[in-house]
């Protein structure tokens, strides 16, 4: 067996050798070299060559996500990032999920030594994710066109458009795992501010979502949120399945309700696509939207069956623009889709399907 060649890269001694020795364990991966900080890993990598890298934000000499927006640029290589399970780790974390990390594991600030333990099936297959992953060079961001801005310099967000023209009964449901936090953003961000209410099942642990929430709110013209328990789903707004809990959607009188329920987890997660589509394709049939992302393994796919099979119109990202091609690849296995798109295009496709069957006169973005 070829087995993966990881490079540990963090300034605690003790979490070195923790999963130095979490990964030697395993029969298919060994760690191959320990780094301090990214210095002393810049030059292991030149020298070992190896498949994947863990990878600590808070390091000295230079923090991780300039050595990742850095590494991403000239050699890019899977990354898994370490992150403290903090508000500001919350941040830093979707930043270089931004940059090209295929995921990220959170280490708990005190018991770091058991938390890891316990976490060690978590980190092993994230590691065995990231090596299959696929990987793209970051490219450097073009100059910014001059334009009118608003409070501290940010170009203000266009107001939403009146509602009032758009049918409140369809709803949009997006499932989405490894990956997903950038493609869930570019759907959003494609999405014009009168489009149907959407529903997200993205996975992520507790302390993650609201921070991915408001970080989506300051970027789409759609308004997007963590969902909470008996909030009603309204057009021009994007719901995010807390991280912990299970989203689904029900129905009361004429109005669509989000309920986040602590209950045990399907298929492993929690929150589970699985969950969220079961509920759209028994309370909302016909005028549900399944859209399922990259993400490693099957969560979901029997479920945006039942979706199709109830009258829901459903897309899956295709390959070559998936980080990893597990769950649209099971879903289209599952009979589930009708149209399989390229991230880029899904959401203006969506819009002209909305327009095509439902004479909603939705804005172009």
């Amino acid at each position: 067996m070829v087995k993966t060649r990881v490079v540990v890269v963090d300034d605690s001694a003790l979490v070195r050798s923790l999963l130095a020795e979490i990964i030697n364990r395993q029969s298919d991966m060994e760690c191959v070299g320990a780094a301090v900080d990214p210095l002393v890993a810049r030059e292991m990598i030149r020298n070992l060559n190896p498949d994947v890298i863990t990878l600590d934000v808070e390091m000295p000499r230079m923090d991780g996500i300039d050595f990742l927006a850095k590494l991403m640029r000239l050699r890019p290589m899977p990354v898994v990032m370490v992150s403290t399970l903090t508000e500001r780790g919350a941040d830093v974390t979707l930043k270089a999920l931004e940059l090209g990390a295929i995921d990220f594991v959170a280490k708990p600030k005190i018991g770091v030594a058991d938390g890891l333990r316990q976490l060690q099936d978590d980190i092993t297959d994230k590691i065995r994710i990231a090596a299959k992953a696929r990987i793209s060079r970051l490219s450097m961001p073009a100059p910014a066109a001059p334009a009118a801005t608003g409070h501290e310099g940010v170009a203000p967000r266009p107001a939403p458009a009146s509602m009032g023209r758009l049918s409140t009964e369809k709803i949009i449901f997006i499932g989405a795992s490894t990956g997903g936090t950038e493609a869930t953003k570019e759907v959003l961000m494609a999405l014009p501010a009168d489009a149907p209410g959407v529903v997200i099942t993205q996975h992520m642990p507790p302390g993650f979502t609201r921070s991915y929430a408001t970080r989506l709110d300051g970027l789409c013209k759609i308004s997007v949120k963590e969902a909470s328990d008996g909030e009603r789903i309204l057009p021009g707004h994007a719901y995010i399945a807390p991280g912990g809990m299970h989203l689904s959607v029900e129905r009361s009188g004429a109005n669509y309700l989000a309920r986040v329920q602590d209950s045990e987890p399907v298929n492993r997660h929690k929150p589970s696509v699985e969950v969220l589509f079961k509920s759209a394709a028994r309370v909302v049939g016909r005028n549900a939207v399944g859209i399922m992302l990259t993400g490693m393994g099957a969560d979901g796919a029997k479920a945006m069956r039942e979706m199709r099979d109830a009258g829901a119109y459903c897309v899956a990202q295709d390959e070559a623009s998936c980080v990893v091609f597990g769950m649209p690849r099971e879903a289209i296995a599952a009979g589930a889709v009708q149209e399989v798109l390229p991230l880029n295009k899904i959401a203006s496709h969506l819009i002209d399907h909305l327009r095509a069957t439902s004479g909603t006169a939705l804005s172009r973005v």
